[in-house]
């Protein structure tokens, strides 16, 4: 007998989601493949606050019944590391992939929050320990919001497999994504490893 199809739950970073981000297009390709797919509400690209961000990715785990599958961008992996040290409801996840986390230990390029910014608002310090689900860290070895060192030393914070996904700066539409079809077979590959 099959297990339960998992449900997609995308967690956008902190700029929410845009028409033009992958992870947007991701969710119209899989739901048009008859997968099922929700996405975190956005809250607004300048409220930084990381409990509300964490209360929105609880609040849309809890509406899904049955397992799910996390797809997290830049800020949503750090979301998704605060959610799951709260000690929330974390069997429900069955899996994780981690698009490009950001180092918050360091300062970020212009244009995103400084140090001073995520202090205030709770993302300081990152949660370091292991995930209690299986997750994959998928990293770029020339992203301007973190070096590949320390994106690999984070994913074995967090008990994270790495998945080398070569020059993709952080993986958003300034980048060139946008459509991004490894990103699908690589959530497919996931789900269907699930659904046994």
């Amino acid at each position: 007998m099959k297990s339960e199809m998992p449900t997609v739950l995308i967690v956008p970073g902190l700029r929410d989601e845009s028409p033009d981000h992958w992870q947007t297009i991701l969710g119209l390709w899989l739901a048009n493949d008859g997968y099922k797919v929700e996405t975190v509400p956005p809250i607004g690209k300048s409220n930084n606050s990381c409990h509300q961000r964490v209360d929105g990715l609880d609040e849309a785990i809890q509406r899904i019944a049955g397992p799910t599958v996390l797809v997290a961008h830049s800020g949503g992996c750090i979301t998704v590391a605060h959610w799951a040290a709260r000690g929330a409801d974390t069997q429900r996840v069955v899996a994780a992939l981690l698009a490009v986390p950001p180092d918050f230990d360091r300062p970020l390029p212009a244009g995103y929050p400084s140090m001073e910014v995520l202090q205030a608002h709770a993302w300081l310090p990152v949660p370091k320990r292991a995930l209690p689900f299986p997750s994959t860290a998928l990293a770029s070895t020339n992203d301007p919001l973190a070096s590949l060192d320390a994106v690999t030393e984070l994913a074995a914070q967090w008990g994270s497999k790495v998945h080398l996904l070569g020059a993709v700066g952080h993986l958003n539409p300034a980048s060139g994504f946008g459509p991004w079809p490894l990103g699908r077979s690589l959530v497919i590959e996931v789900l269907q490893a699930r659904y046994r």
